[in-house]
């Protein structure tokens, strides 16, 4: 998948460093953005410029020069790694093969992102490469702008999350009522409890079947829904609101989606009905801000207002309120579920390319939780809404 790097380029032209240099696994995303490489022991990217150079292990090397977007790949044993770890420890060791690798790039000073790792840097210091922290988070800016390639990609990952999302609706619809007011299903010819866990698991299952997975959901009910990441688990019930929020990740892309509904099994009470029309109305409104030129903070407000307009707090209104709408409009999604640009009271400028989620939601212990959540992609005159599961309440 193509890459854009010309921010990068511009960051290295500013700060008249050599290289971009990233030491990390596949599990972070600006080490996959750049190198192209997923490898599950740590490795070093550097980029120039005018290159993009691998310093790996030779168990990744043959890999890494088919599936590496490198212009060069090298092995560490090029340094004589192995004896210079037996010789001193391996922290050393690998400063040292590091700094090799980079003067024969031609590299004297580095721009490396915060996360990168500190006895690395103080390493490469020590061998005299010049090493300075780049506190604009310049990769993860430049993907959170996607090409057509990965929004396809998000795409793709979507339409798995809308399968997954059908198949949870259906088990709670297909479900009976027990007299205690739980939700049982037939297992084996018995009346077995429907559960969060249940629920998860034939999510999981069906995004495995479209080429996506996901380390874990949310399936949440009653007053579990009241917190907005509480995964939920047990019996689910009728006429509460039953938060289902999957994010899977495409399996060979990498890049994930993120949507979220809210469901009853039956009719709820009037304060959790009221609740969804008017999330589902904070949505429009959200949604409705969303363009290029707009800033996170603008679509954060237009959800707020219709929140606080019905009398309800947000955290703009109540920095601590813990019921209402406690959380931020939404966020970025990509190689990350969560990642730039945000919606929220900091949220910047959003650009053509932007995937975000866009998710209000009104959370209270004595009523439980509703959240409605769509992705969206900014165009150059507004936004493609990639979701296409309706919105809808109630289920039978």
């Amino acid at each position: 998948m193509t890459r854009r790097r010309s921010a990068l380029d511009d960051r290295l032209d500013a700060t008249g460093v050599d290289a971009y240099c990233i030491e990390a696994d596949n599990a972070d995303s600006d080490q996959l953005y750049l190198s192209g490489f997923d490898a599950p022991d740590p490795f070093l990217t550097a980029y120039t410029g005018d290159e993009l150079a691998v310093l790996v292990s030779g168990l990744e090397y043959g890999r890494a020069k088919t599936e590496s977007h490198a212009d060069t790949v090298v092995r560490l044993s090029a340094y004589d790694y192995a004896e210079r770890a037996a010789e001193a420890d391996e922290a050393s060791a690998k400063a040292s093969v590091y700094a090799d690798f980079l003067a024969d790039l031609g590299v004297e000073s580095a721009l490396v992102p915060e996360r990168f790792p500190v006895g690395v840097a103080d390493g490469l210091r020590e061998a005299g490469v010049a090493v300075d922290v780049d506190r604009d988070d310049t990769v993860e800016t430049l993907r959170a702008v996607k090409t057509d390639e990965e929004v396809d990609a998000v795409r793709r990952a979507q339409a798995a999350n809308e399968a997954a999302m059908a198949a949870a609706e259906a088990l709670i619809a297909d479900a009976d009522v027990a007299d205690d007011g739980t939700l049982v299903h037939d297992v084996d010819g018995e009346e077995t409890p429907l559960t969060s866990e249940r629920v998860s698991e034939e999510i999981e299952v069906t995004l495995l079947r479209h080429g996506c997975a996901l380390d874990e959901t949310i399936v949440a009910c009653g007053a579990d829904a009241a917190d907005p990441h509480d995964r939920g688990s047990g019996p689910l019930a009728a006429g509460e609101p039953i938060i289902v929020d999957i994010f899977p990740r495409e399996k060979s892309s990498k890049y994930h989606s993120d949507m979220t509904r809210t469901f009853s099994k039956g009719e709820p009470d009037g304060t959790v009905r009221e609740w969804f029309d008017l999330t589902e109305t904070a949505l429009s409104a959200a949604l409705a801000a969303v363009e290029p030129g707009a800033t996170g903070a603008d679509v954060h407000a237009a959800a707020c207002e219709v929140y606080e307009d019905a009398g309800h707090p947000t955290l703009r209104s109540d920095p601590d309120t813990e019921t209402g709408f406690i959380h931020s409009t939404g966020h970025g999604v990509g190689l990350d579920v969560h990642e730039q640009p945000g919606l929220n009271p900091r949220g910047g400028e959003l650009e053509p390319g932007h995937v975000i989620t866009v998710e209000p939601g009104l959370y209270d212990p004595d009523v439980g939780g509703v959240r409605i959540e769509d992705i969206v992609v900014v165009t150059e005159d507004g936004y493609e809404n990639l979701t296409e599961f309706p919105v809808e309440l109630v289920v039978e």
